[in-house]
This record gives structure tokens, sequence and C-alpha cells, in this order.
């Protein structure tokens, strides 16, 4: 298994429309093939940072993901919102308790 989380700080006032095609979109990225698992967390001290988890079979499956069209659309959409840079991290799972 395979996580990638993603950090992303927005302009205040691009946040209602951040959620708002956020809400339009997860589901196609949760249901894209290879992708297991998918949440937004909103920072509790910064309202301005918001978080993707995403959890994925195999790193090619969210290779597959960011070459997709689905991405594209997605990210054309979102990166003119940020703040500053999005982060982001791959990570392997190494346990999991559920």
């Amino acid at each position: 298994m395979f996580t990638r989380i993603v950090k992303m700080e927005f302009d205040e006032i691009k946040i209602p429309e951040f959620l708002a095609n956020f809400e339009t979109v997860k589901q196609k990225i949760r249901n894209y093939p290879g992708c297991l698992f998918l949440e937004l967390y909103h920072d509790k001290n910064n309202p301005t940072i918001f978080f993707t988890y995403s959890r994925w079979k195999e790193e090619q499956d969210l290779e597959n993901y960011r070459h997709s069209e689905l991405f594209k659309g997605v990210w054309a959409k979102t990166k003119p919102m940020f703040k500053e840079k999005a982060q982001a991290w791959s990570v392997d799972t190494l346990a999991s308790l559920v």
C-alpha cells in the first residue's frame, strides 16, 4: 500500500470555491482505479491549510492518476487558488490499525 499526503494553503477568499470543487470531484478521485481511500483534512490552527490523504494499491496507480485527464482538470482548477506552493509526501504504509 502506498500513501500520498498533500498540503495545500489557499487564499482565504478561495476556500469556498476549493471546497465546492472538491465536493464535485472527490468521488471521481476515490473511484479512480487503484485509489483505496481519500480524505480531506482541515488544519485546526490555520484555516487556510488543507491536506488530502489518499491510499493507493501501487505507486503506479497514483502515477496513472497524476497523468489522467481527471487530475489535469482538478489541478488546473485548484492550483490558481493556492496562497503557497503545495507540498506533497509519498510514503509507504508500515502499519495500519483500524
